[in-house]
């Protein structure tokens, strides 16, 4: 293999963990005689992250430090490490050590199989069964069906991804964990592989029980975007017909009640309470569509970064990018 390898490690209030994180990426990259680069992008860590990476990367110049201006979430971080990587291959993984990094080696080698995506499958995963587990498992079932694009662990970080299918990916939100779904549209070759999970040793998970509600409502908008996105009417016009359907139904039951059964409707709430909670929701989900359109617009077209930088160390402009600091 001669191809040059971008680690990219979201960080946020992982100071502890930096030191044995950085160290075992490189001693798993360096037997390999690859040229790599390892881009930690700090997203407002409120602890001594900053200060810990500052001082590795005076030592050890193949690692790259990104600090956010504030706590822009671990997508933005991503996006901010793809756009100023360098690599022919880009692998993220997280800052917490429970990714494996001596499992980087056996991602790089599945590549060479002429895959494009490489997921990682935590089998046997460290964390809380119910809270973590179970919610993941309910998660990445729901994400398989809905997509078509079959992995047992999409919240898995580690991943090694050919730069020809992350260049073409523009991520919002908290959209990292679909990566696979947008390398798909593309015609990317997917494929996913057993990696070891290690429990937390420092700090505190940042998720919580409310992760598996955002997987939902993140899986509507790329359904979307991947079904209809060029053609909206055949969802907002197929609601509309669906509507008129009803209120022709609900006038024959008007007409039924009042002919036979000499009964008005407005002696009774509850056809008033379930058409306008029924409409509600899906008026709710609708415009939660339009919305995600419009902010992709509104990103793309006035090509407005997603992040802002303070400063940089060991980097220049992101590869064929204006600075997004700028």
């Amino acid at each position: 293999m001669s191809e040059y390898v971008s680690v990219i490690v979201p960080v946020y209030n992982e100071a502890a963990s930096l030191p044995l994180l950085i160290d075992a990426i490189i001693a798993a990259l360096d037997p390999t005689g690859l040229t790599f680069e390892i881009i930690a992008v700090n997203d407002g860590s409120a602890d001594r992250s900053a200060e810990v990476l500052a001082e590795m990367a005076a030592r050890e110049t193949r690692l790259k430090v990104i600090n956010f201006a504030r706590n822009f979430g671990q997508t933005a971080a991503m996006m901010a490490g793809f756009d100023h990587s360098r690599g022919s291959i880009i692998i993220p993984i997280d800052a917490d050590l429970q990714n494996d990094p001596n499992d980087i080696p056996r991602l790089l080698a599945k590549l060479d199989e002429g895959y494009d995506v490489v997921s990682g499958w935590r089998k046997n995963r460290k964390d809380d069964i119910i809270k973590r587990n179970f919610l993941s498992h309910c998660a990445n079932w729901l994400i398989s069906f809905f997509s078509g694009v079959h992995l047992h662990d999409y919240g898995c970080s580690l991943k090694a991804y050919r730069r020809s299918v992350i260049e073409r990916v523009k991520l919002y939100g908290e959209m990292h964990r679909f990566i696979p779904i947008y390398a798909s549209w593309y015609g990317a070759r997917i494929t996913e592989i057993e990696v070891t999970h290690h429990a937390r040793r420092f700090g505190r998970s940042n998720y919580g029980m409310v992760r598996i509600i955002k997987v939902i409502l993140d899986l509507i908008v790329v359904c979307f975007l991947d079904r209809w996105i060029g053609k909206p009417i055949y969802v907002f016009g197929g609601f509309g017909l669906l509507w008129l359907g009803v209120s022709f139904l609900a006038l024959m039951d008007v007409f039924y009640l009042k002919i036979f059964q000499h009964l008005s409707m407005i002696l009774t709430p509850l056809p008033m309470l379930v058409a306008i909670s029924f409409m509600m929701g899906i008026m709710s989900i609708l415009i939660g569509l339009l919305a995600e359109i419009l902010v992709r617009v509104y990103f793309e077209a006035q090509a407005k970064p997603i992040y802002f930088i303070n400063n940089k160390v060991n980097l220049g402009a992101p590869q064929g990018e204006p600075n997004p600091s700028r």
